[in-house]
């Protein structure tokens, strides 16, 4: 089951799309070949361009070997996220076919806190659209988020109503440009607050993910500060000798 694209689709996201597909159901199982480059582009109709990027996707993705001279192979049929289930908690729980709740409890202008003031690059106290709201996957609580957008997005989401559309979507279609996003992820003990909203025992470990969205030029659109139960979800990441790898750790003094 999947929800519909925040935007339309690219040919060649269109193309890894379906790549991505065929592997994860298996009907290309790890160790086959992928279709040869111009059986692809004969089957979409499409030049060699959007066909070589959709396979560069793959291979950033650690989802098929990285070819050289031969064709690819499928290396994993482990589920990787698109760019709109990371922005959007709804399309990431439903593509994982759960059902999305929410328990909202706050939508509409409030003053930004200091640190969402400044990874949105505006003074402090300045008004803007935030939402705190609890994420629920078959009814059980799963994540709490805490979003902050720009200022300047505040009119875009005049008449959106929290409970039934979606503010991404409505972001979209209005013109504002999701283009890249930065997650760092962290541990800490759950609060009173957090505890009570997750349905776990105070004390319990959480990971906390802060999603720093921006637009194609580099200017912050939105911050996402995101808490979920750890005993609910699964983490990982797959690499590709002769790639760089998305993931970096520091260690905190």
């Amino acid at each position: 089951m999947s929800v519909s694209p925040l935007r339309p689709p690219q040919q060649h996201e269109e193309i890894a799309a379906h790549l991505r597909d065929e592997i994860f159901t298996g009907r290309i199982p790890a160790g086959e070949p992928l279709p040869s480059e111009a059986d692809l582009c004969e089957q979409f109709n499409s030049s060699r361009g959007p066909v070589r990027q959709a396979m560069a996707t793959l291979r950033a993705e650690g989802l098929i070997s990285s070819g050289r001279g031969r064709r690819s192979l499928v290396l994993s049929n482990i589920r990787t996220e698109s760019f709109e289930e990371i922005l959007s908690n709804t399309a990431w729980i439903v593509n994982l076919g759960k059902a999305p709740g929410q328990v909202l409890e706050h939508y509409g202008l409030a003053p930004l806190p200091e640190h969402a003031a400044d990874v949105l690059r505006v003074p402090g106290g300045d008004e803007a659209v935030t939402v705190q709201r609890t994420r629920t996957a078959d009814g059980a609580p799963l994540v709490i988020e805490s979003l902050y957008f720009h200022p300047s997005v505040t009119n875009a989401l005049d008449g959106v109503d929290p409970e039934h559309d979606s503010i991404h979507r409505r972001l979209v279609s209005s013109g504002i440009d999701f283009n890249n996003l930065s997650r760092a992820l962290t541990v800490h003990a759950a609060t009173d607050n957090e505890a009570d909203a997750l349905d776990i025992a105070p004390g319990t470990p959480v990971i906390q993910v802060e999603m720093r969205v921006f637009d194609h030029s580099g200017r912050p659109v939105e911050l996402a500060v995101q808490t979920y139960r750890a005993d609910m979800i699964t983490i990982g990441l797959n690499n590709v000798r002769g790639h760089s790898s998305p993931l970096w750790f520091e260690i905190d003094s």
